[in-house]
Formats: C-alpha cells, structure tokens, sequence
C-alpha cells in the first residue's frame, strides 16, 4: 500500500515521511503538516501504537495487538474504527480515494438497507428503475457535507466531483451502475465487521438508522469493546440493532461484569 502524508497526502519521493512519534502509526512530512492535523488526530493518537519514549517494535512495526480495519481493500486501514466513529473521526486521516469508496459504498449499502427492510426507493434510484445512483449519491453528499467535522478536512467542491466520478468508473468496486450487499461488501474488504462500520456512518449522515433504528448502543458497546472496558461497568443490556444478514431488528446481549 502506497504510503503518504497524512495531511496533505504528498507521497515520496517528493516527500520525506516520518511516524508520530507517540503512536507510530499516522505519517506526516513535516512538522506544519502534523500541527494541521493534530486536531483530528489528537482524538485517537496514542491507544495502540508506541509512545515517544519507544516501544520495542520500532516506529515501522506496528504494536503485536493493533488489528487494523478492514484488511483489504484501502490504500490504508486504520485501529480502532469504532471509536472513531464515535467521535466523528472515522473519515478523517486517510486517503482520498479511501474516503471516495467509503462514502459510495456506505450510501450504496444503506440504498439496499432501506428497499430491504422499508421496501423505499427513490424512482432515481437502482432499485427504482434508474440505470445508476449517481443522483441519490448526490444527495448523500451534499447531506454528508452539512454535518460538521463529519468530512475530512480537505473535502471541497472540486473532491465531491472527484468522488462523484470515482462512482462512475466502471472497473471499480464502487460502481453506482451497481447494487451492493453485505456479503459483497465482506469479500472486498475481508472483513465481517465493515458493514457495520458503513451502516453506522450513513446513521451519522441521516440521523438515524435503517427503520429510523438507533445505532447508538450497538456504537457504544463496538467502542467498550476496542477499549477494553467491555463488562468493567454496567452491563450493556437488549440493544437493538439492524440484523447484518436479513435486515430484520435482532436483540444483542452483552454479559456485564456481575452477570
């Protein structure tokens, strides 16, 4: 995978790229770039990679237990996706290519979520006769633009364009000419875990899920989960959320530390 600036997405040789020295992970060029980006990476630098003191590993090599997501697929994954669309950072420090398949594959996937479960479409929809969901899209991304810090901070007219025809280039996954399911989103990025992270970024466009369901509990527990603290307070109890398969509402229990 092709590395990069973080911020201004310069790649050697033009650029020299060194890791921040606290989680050695995230690349910048130069200092400017990382002061730039430092707001947004503040909020997740630090929980699985080294520290400056030095972690054994080396600045390259990353901590034995960072499990990056999904594993395929990207320019580049990053750790702990969860938390990061818990506070908004999910689509800021990556690629923008990376950006462009989320947005498109998170709205194609939410258009198959609401025809499944609502049995709605848009008549300028796939599933409503059009021949692409370039329109629809559209419409995803001036709503997406509305809602602050959700785009990265580069993200400008002249990128929604970009990301509008990266969707109409048919020798990519995200083809708007083409309808998606989860199992199709599962074997492009061979992970059983990235719909889910999908579906809760357009819950963060639309302001709700599939159904007008409300993923919050389900975001909530994923986030106990990369943390740790799963089961170390109270017990996550009957949180609803969408099946991953069917679409019909299913019940999760999370055992608590007393139970």
């Amino acid at each position: 995978m092709a590395q990069y600036c973080t911020s201004c997405q310069k790649t050697p040789p033009e650029v020299t790229l060194k890791h921040c020295a606290k989680c050695s992970v995230t690349l910048y060029c130069s200092r400017d770039c990382q002061k730039a980006d430092w707001t947004a990476h503040k909020k997740v630098c630090g929980r699985d990679g080294g520290t400056a003191s030095g972690s054994p590993s080396g600045p390259d090599v990353p901590m034995a237990n960072t499990i990056f997501s999904p594993s395929k697929g990207l320019d580049r994954p990053i750790i702990e996706p969860f938390t990061r669309l818990d506070n908004g950072t999910w689509l800021h420090d990556r690629s923008e290519k990376d950006v462009y398949r989320f947005l498109i594959d998170s709205y194609r996937l939410r258009v198959e979520d609401n025809y499944n479960l609502e049995g709605e479409a848009d008549v300028d929809s796939l599933y409503g006769g059009a021949s692409n969901g370039l329109n629809g899209f559209k419409r995803f991304l001036r709503l997406a633009g509305s809602r602050r810090g959700l785009l990265p901070p580069w993200w400008n007219a002249g990128k929604q364009r970009e990301c509008e025809e990266f969707g109409m280039d048919a020798s990519q996954f995200q083809d708007l000419r083409c309808a998606v399911e989860k199992s199709d989103i599962i074997e492009n990025y061979g992970d059983s875990r990235f719909p889910m992270q999908l579906r809760m970024l357009a819950e963060a466009v639309y302001r709700c899920g599939p159904g007008g369901q409300d993923g919050t509990a389900m975001r909530k527990a994923m986030v106990a989960m990369e943390q740790g603290t799963a089961g170390s307070g109270s017990p996550v109890t009957s949180m609803v959320t969408i099946n991953s398969l069917t679409g019909n509402t299913a019940t999760m229990h999370s055992v608590g530390r007393n139970q």
